[in-house]
């Protein structure tokens, strides 16, 4: 089972951009569809972007299409998440998910999490 850690998070104002990076073990990373999701305290956890293997197929939440974008480097076993104009209510827990199932309408069936990485945005 591949273990992945999050990096990236961290504080700033509307407007303002991150990158997050996902590192993950094991020679398998490659042919395992991944995603991010989010969580805020209260709510239930949320698919943001998902990218397949290959990076054929990608999802987007309709709250993020047009400012986040989701990649993938397979030889460095890494994902990556660039969220543009971050909004207030882009603040909370984000999580990389390692073997999801991916289609461009929805993404979930996550087999192994993160531990998550806090982004938080001030108006």
């Amino acid at each position: 089972q591949v273990q992945v850690v999050e990096s990236g998070g961290g504080a700033v104002q509307a407007g303002e951009s991150l990158r997050l990076s996902c590192a993950a073990s094991g020679s398998t990373f490659r042919w395992l569809d991944m995603g991010w999701f989010r969580q805020v305290p209260g709510k239930k956890r949320e698919a943001v972007a998902c990218i397949s293997w290959n990076g054929g197929t990608t999802y987007f939440a309709n709250s993020v299409k047009g400012r986040f974008a989701i990649s993938r480097d397979n030889p460095k076993n890494t994902l990556y998440r660039q969220m543009n104009n971050l909004k207030p209510a882009d603040t909370a827990m984000y999580y990389c998910a390692a073997d999801v199932r991916v289609t461009p309408f929805e993404c979930g069936r996550v087999t192994s999490w993160g531990q998550g990485t806090q982004v938080t945005v001030s108006s």
